[in-house]
């Protein structure tokens, strides 16, 4: 396995920071969508959960490759953090995409059936993407 080196994993850290952020930004926007139309549901608990993990897994990571962190950092030292982070980006990301393709089905089972194409077409090219 190809080690990164710690300039990389910074901005990859910081890039990751930002899109965390949005997508718990987009999950409390859609959390309070639920709460006003009296939906109640795990899934959205568990967006918000998983990104904010997430977050705080990538800017611990952008904590500690940031020249003048005040301790030496190896690349093993951001192993359990590195994955701990993507496991928990990927399935924040993967928890938005079913979420968005259930919600058809509160209106109709038209919209339910569009939704949850788009959800998957849109599952398949996150997937296509990581590999």
């Amino acid at each position: 396995m190809v080690e990164l080196p710690l300039e990389y994993l910074n901005k990859l850290a910081n890039q990751t920071v930002v899109i965390s952020s949005l997508l718990g930004g987009f999950s409390i926007t859609a959390v309070a969508n639920f709460l006003v139309s009296d939906l109640t549901g795990r899934l959205a608990g568990s967006i918000m959960k998983a990104a904010i993990i997430a977050s705080f897994a990538f800017t611990n990571i952008l904590m500690m490759t940031t020249p003048g962190y005040p301790l030496e950092v190896t690349s093993s030292d951001l192993s359990t953090v590195k994955i701990i982070g993507v496991i928990a980006l990927f399935v924040g990301v993967s928890s938005l995409i079913v979420m968005l393709a259930l919600a058809g089905w509160t209106k109709s089972t038209r919209m339910g059936w569009f939704t949850t194409i788009i959800g998957m077409i849109t599952f398949l090219l996150v997937m296509v993407m990581l590999t």
